[in-house]
């Protein structure tokens, strides 16, 4: 597997420098390389409408700063710059690899594409100002606007999303039928494999910002509604009930991000108590784990 980091930096060096012409700057420059990515989740880089769905509205919608916000992109370019983050992207994915080689994983896919952009601080207040995507195996995006908390914590979130490559490299994801147990498992499997390879106190907000009063009634409220169906039914579990309300779920009376905290503590507890490591429980379906993890 052969690891690919767009210069990103760079990138948004000249993006910032430009007067107009930064939305195509953004699209067939910085984009480009990961077109395939996108279109495998149905954005194209430019709408067939004018204001249509398309690389520039997803990417806010997921939490990356507009290109036109210089003030705020410059002054996260330079701590990016000052903390060397692609050095220490870099690393991340060679310790993943060394992993997976170790254990005889793999990818499915020959080149593996990484790119880290500017977040949007405000939009990704609840994740502590960072966020990734690495559902499509042979990418890896990571949105990040640089502070305290999540600086640290790049190495771990950059693992998470190599654990979703890794994962969906040997089960297919059906966004139709997703189930929330399917969801549970698949992303506490990616923050167990981070803890794995960076330990607890490096873990992100959504699985270690829960009390126990909060995680024991998230777990209750989950239990119930393990063969729900559907993304978007799916999503209320998983983010809960604020992000649900701003992206018009349905609320199911949980906490921000309750779903991968329950997952986390779900995979967590499997492999305690089945003696099975991060390396074989990626490898095993939603079902072994959830009949065997003693948590529901």
């Amino acid at each position: 597997m052969n690891i690919i980091i767009e210069n990103t930096i760079e990138q948004y060096e000249m993006l910032f420098s430009l007067q107009g012409e930064r939305e195509d700057y953004f699209r067939y420059t910085m984009m480009k390389p990961f077109e395939r990515m996108w279109s495998a989740i149905n954005i194209p880089l430019l709408a067939k409408q004018p204001q249509g769905y398309d690389v520039m509205m997803a990417s806010r919608m997921l939490g990356y700063l507009d290109v036109n916000e210089t003030e705020t992109g410059v002054a996260a370019l330079r701590t990016l710059k000052e903390i060397q983050a692609l050095q220490t992207a870099a690393r991340a994915l060679n310790d993943c690899g060394a992993f997976i080689r170790q254990h005889d994983l793999k990818i499915s896919a020959d080149d593996l594409k990484f790119g880290l952009y500017i977040a949007d601080p405000l939009t990704l207040e609840l994740q502590k100002g960072y966020c990734g995507f690495g559902g499509i195996p042979g990418f890896i995006h990571i949105a990040v606007y640089p502070n305290e908390y999540n600086i640290p914590r790049l190495p771990a979130v950059i693992a998470h999303e190599f654990h979703h490559n890794l994962r969906f490299s040997y089960f297919d994801w059906d966004h139709g039928n997703v189930t929330v147990g399917d969801y549970l498992i698949i992303e506490g499997l990616a923050e167990s494999f981070a803890k794995e390879l960076y330990g607890a106190d490096h873990l992100g907000p959504w699985v270690t910002s829960f009390d126990e009063e909060d995680l024991a009634y998230s777990i209750e409220v989950v239990k119930g509604a393990l063969d729900i169906k559907g993304f978007a039914e799916v999503s209320s579990y998983m983010f809960g009930d604020r992000l649900a309300k701003e992206q018009g779920y349905a609320p199911v009376g949980l906490s921000p991000f309750a779903g991968y905290a329950v997952g986390y503590r779900a995979v967590q507890s499997f492999m305690r108590l089945n003696q099975v490591g991060i390396a074989e429980a990626s490898l095993l379906d939603t079902d072994k784990i959830i009949k065997n993890c003693g948590i529901f």
